[in-house]
């Protein structure tokens, strides 16, 4: 059994680990709010943004072409894996890197073998394990989460599109954790690139409930790389607040690991003490004993 000084030890240990774990729980709780708030904002508008587009779609002639919705054999691929700058945020990080790692793995088997994945990761996290791992991170943009504001996302959303413009990408796919509550995120891999299209059958809406100025075409053309915009932004939203929630849940998860953890060190050293009081007594009565004999 150890003794009551490593008891104490860990004791003081257990409870500053408990402040700290606290401390970032209550961090995490007020950042997440306000992700909280910026998703149940952008979701409505960018689902209603998409809807239109694509019910417009369903009733453009046979042969137009958009640049943005070209479909390529995919011989050159990026994958954009969404993660965070720091850990301590449960399996959010490893869920992202464990998917970057199935779709080079499986979907884009033969294209990795050839040198033909590149990576664009959003957060020291993946960015430091992919490399690791032997992957061909090319760029990253870790910097964004000093200050996630709509024209930052739309600078990297730019980049990303003119690589898929200029033909450098043939498919980008994004990795992120969708947002469902404070201890439930949804790991997503959808394509970005190219921006799939319906067919009027698949949304059974003719463009005949809009009034378009000047026609269809040059409307979707103009509006189509604003949208793919604002849907990234609408990604990274959702994964800063699956960050925050995550973390939350996690540092609450310790912090009540940590109390139960005190308790039943504070159980042990008082049995610890009581014992050694016990060992006190019993060796003052035999020295009395024998002083006695």
């Amino acid at each position: 059994m150890p003794n009551l000084k490593d008891i104490r030890i860990r004791i003081n240990s257990v409870k500053t680990t408990r402040q700290v774990t606290s401390a970032m729980k209550m961090v995490s709780a007020a950042k997440f709010k306000k992700a909280q708030d910026d998703i149940s904002y952008i979701r409505p508008y960018v689902d209603r943004l998409a809807g239109i587009l694509y019910k417009l779609s369903s009733a453009l002639e046979e042969g137009f072409e958009l640049e943005w919705s070209e479909v390529r054999e995919p011989n050159k691929v990026l994958i954009v894996p969404i993660s965070s700058n720091r850990g301590l945020c449960g399996a959010f990080n490893a869920n992202v890197i464990k998917e970057t790692e199935r779709l080079c793995k499986v979907d884009f088997k033969l294209q990795n073998a050839l040198g033909n994945v590149d990576i664009f990761t959003i957060g020291k996290q993946a960015q430091k394990l992919l490399k690791s791992h032997g992957y061909n991170v090319v760029k990253d943009f870790n910097d964004l989460y000093s200050e996630v504001t709509f024209d930052n996302v739309v600078g990297i959303a730019h980049e990303i599109m003119e690589a898929f413009r200029t033909k450098k990408y043939d498919k980008v796919v994004l990795v992120y954790n969708e947002y469902k509550n404070a201890a439930v995120q949804i790991m997503r891999s959808e394509q970005f690139l190219p921006m799939e299209l319906p067919s009027a059958e698949e949304t059974g809406v003719m463009a005949a409930d809009y009034i378009i100025e000047p026609d269809v075409p040059t409307f979707i053309k103009t509006v189509i790389p604003d949208a793919l915009k604002t849907m990234f932004y609408r990604v990274i939203l959702e994964s800063l607040a699956s960050e925050h929630g995550a973390r939350m849940t996690s540092m609450h998860k310790a912090t009540d690991n940590a109390t139960e953890m005190l308790s039943e060190l504070q159980l042990q050293y008082n049995k610890a003490r009581q014992g050694a009081i016990t060992t006190e007594i019993l060796e003052i009565v035999g020295g009395a004993e024998a002083l006695q004999k």
